[in-house]
């Protein structure tokens, strides 16, 4: 008699958080290695090839926030182009030569 209740993917939290954490220690160590390895590359500096470290691991932080607040519904998956309205041409051309736009 007992029921297996699933709860629905859009409001399993524990799946999200997991799924977040995953991401974000991934992102922020792959990045890490990969500003090292540039640093490594590129810089003599001990302080420049920490400040590189820091930005790629600055980056990794980023697109794991960016890509997290997108699975918790925060933010819009990428930039949408702009509408285009109902309005005939003419009145745009109209608004535009008046300065009004």
């Amino acid at each position: 008699m007992a029921e297996n209740k699933q709860i629905p993917p859009p409001y399993d939290l524990d799946a999200k958080w997991d799924a977040c954490l995953d991401l974000t220690v991934r992102r922020f160590v792959y990045s890490s290695f990969a500003g090292a390895f540039g640093g490594l590359l590129l810089f003599r500096s001990p302080v420049t090839r920490w400040a590189s470290v820091a930005f790629g691991a600055g980056l990794g932080l980023g697109s794991a926030y960016t890509e997290c607040s997108q699975k918790f519904g925060g933010y819009p998956a990428r930039f949408l182009p702009p509408k285009i309205s109902d309005a005939p041409a003419s009145q745009w051309i109209g608004l535009c030569s008046k300065g009004q736009i």
